[in-house]
């Protein structure tokens, strides 16, 4: 089981996405909807939100 954490600038409205150890990503609107990722998924796509070559940007 991955213990979800959010951003101390995250608001109280839902509106954010939360981090895991473990690695795992998910929406906190839909808590249930996980994403496991391995370090080396987790590493790769913290470099491309940096550089902004993430799908959609």
């Amino acid at each position: 089981m991955i213990r979800w954490r959010k951003s101390s600038y995250s608001g109280s409205d839902g509106n954010c996405v939360e981090v895991g150890r473990g690695v795992g990503l998910r929406d906190s609107k839909s808590p249930s909807v996980e994403l496991p990722l391995t370090a080396h998924q987790w590493t790769r796509l913290l470099r491309q939100v940096k550089s902004g070559t993430t799908a959609g940007s």
